[in-house]
Formats: C-alpha cells, sequence, structure tokens
C-alpha cells in the first residue's frame, strides 16, 4: 500500500479508506496507519465510523469491504461517465415539462440528472420507480412525488416488480423519460436487465409524450433484451457527439432526434 504524502482532513481520509477497501477488498490497521501518517487508535475510529455506516465489516485487525460500498462506488462510476453528456441532455429535456404536468421518469443517471432540472417546476407531479431521483428530489417545493412500489433490484437503487407494474397502469402521465442501455442502427432501444422490460413498457403505454434520453455512447449498438420500437416513442434525445450519419439515417426512417447542445439546447433532426 503506497504511502500518502500530505495529511489528509479526516473526511478525506474516509474516503481513501474507502477507495483502498473497493481495491482490496480488505485493510489492516497497521497498513492504513503507516499511509495516512496517523495512530492505530485513530484508524479504528475511522473503521468504526465507516462500519455504523454500513460501509464496512471490521475484522481482526482491520476491516473488509461490505456490498453497500460497492453498490455505492458502481452507481457514483454510472454517474460520472458521460457526465457533461447527460447534464446537456438532461437540461434539454426539462424544456418538455410544463408546470403542471405530471412526469415519469425511469431509473437510471441520465433520468436522475433530469430530476434535479425538474426542481423549480410548480405543480409538477414525478412518478417514478427511482429511489435516487426521489431522494433529489425530496425537499423540492412544488414537486410531487409518486414512488410506485415493488421490490428493491439488486444492484440498483430501484423498485420493480409485479406490484410496480400494476401501480404505474394507475396512472396518466403527460410525458415519460425512458433511458436506454443501447440504440440499434434502426432506433430500436435494448435493456440489459429483462427484469425491468415490461415495465419500462407499461410506463410508456401511460404518457402521452413517450421520449428516448441516451448519450451518444449508446448509438449503433445492441443490448440484451429489446424494449422499444421506434413506433413506441416519440423521440430521442441525445447530446453533441452523436454521430451525423446516424442522425441521417434516423431522419429518413422517420426517427426524431432532439439533439441538446451546450450553447444552443437543441438541434433537430
Amino acid at each position: 500500500m503506497a504511502r500518502t504524502n500530505s495529511k489528509l482532513t479526516p473526511m478525506q481520509r474516509l474516503e481513501a479508506i474507502r477507495r483502498e477497501l473497493l481495491r482490496a477488498d480488505e485493510v489492516s490497521i497497521d497498513d492504513l496507519a503507516g499511509r495516512f501518517d496517523v495512530s492505530g487508535m485513530t484508524v479504528r475510529r475511522d473503521l468504526e465510523l465507516l462500519e455504523s455506516r454500513g460501509d464496512v465489516i471490521r475484522t481482526h485487525g482491520g476491516a473488509a469491504l461490505a456490498r453497500r460500498l460497492t453498490f455505492e462506488f458502481s452507481f457514483r462510476d454510472r454517474q460520472n461517465t458521460n457526465s457533461r453528456q447527460k447534464s446537456q441532455i438532461a437540461r434539454r429535456a426539462a424544456g418538455y415539462i410544463r408546470d403542471g404536468q405530471v412526469v415519469i421518469l425511469d431509473t437510471g443517471t441520465t433520468t436522475l440528472e433530469i430530476a434535479r432540472q425538474v426542481i423549480g417546476l410548480r405543480n409538477v407531479t414525478v412518478i417514478t420507480t427511482s429511489l435516487a431521483i426521489v431522494s433529489a428530489l425530496q425537499f423540492a417545493t412544488g414537486v410531487r412525488i409518486v414512488l410506485l412500489g415493488g421490490f428493491l433490484r439488486g444492484g440498483s437503487p430501484d423498485l420493480h416488480g409485479p406490484l410496480t407494474e400494476r401501480n404505474v397502469e394507475t396512472f396518466r402521465a403527460d410525458v415519460a423519460f425512458m433511458g436506454a442501455d443501447a440504440v440499434d442502427l434502426d432506433g430500436n432501444t435494448y435493456a440489459d436487465d429483462l427484469q425491468v422490460i415490461n415495465l419500462d413498457r407499461k410506463m410508456a403505454a401511460n404518457a402521452a409524450q413517450v421520449v428516448v434520453v441516451a448519450d451518444s455512447s449508446k448509438f449503433g449498438r445492441n443490448g440484451m433484451c429489446k424494449v422499444f420500437s421506434p413506433e413506441d416513442y416519440d423521440s430521442i434525445i441525445s447530446d453533441s457527439g452523436i454521430d451525423k450519419d446516424i442522425q441521417k439515417r434516423f431522419a429518413k426512417r422517420g426517427i426524431r432526434v432532439d439533439v441538446a447542445t451546450e450553447k444552443s439546447g437543441c438541434e433537430q433532426q
């Protein structure tokens, strides 16, 4: 374990311990004390705090990785991937939403960015299965949140299952923003998790307008499970990195692509 040259604040040291656990699965108190140039007692207090948060499991002379920590970093990494592009998409998507409307937000890091753009609107109802979106909006005045019940999906902070699917059929939305793990050259969208397909389709079926949101890295690819054909949605919002040839191909097939840019906000095909 490499020694850290500069002194870290307590919060920085906790984060460094968490990252070291993610890399090594298990660490010793002596190694951590040597790396951070602190006493063994200081490291023990750090590990006790991380244990109280559910991040680590204490072992004899050290600590081991808890599943919660693996999940947290995995979700954070997904958030950070193509974050600039997701922000472009989210700002453009916000332009589709009007005060007083009912909005469905699919689970995912792009729709989480859209949720943050909803803050500030008035009398908007957000229907979602995403615990992350609920967390982002819980203190937003003017936004009413409907969290669809169900089973917690392994590896993701969202709900799914028969109960969730029945609940979504109760509602009607003005617009649904649906994510995609991949979009092929014919405009079909895909998910990598079989558990979400029926739920995604029911969400779309209960919205007056369906908008697929996908960053440019998702295009020209296939996924494990097909979710939507172009006939199932009204438009796609992507970022300025989307290939021009793909845009032309989609335009010929009558697929509307709304390309968000940092300056103008959108270019439409």
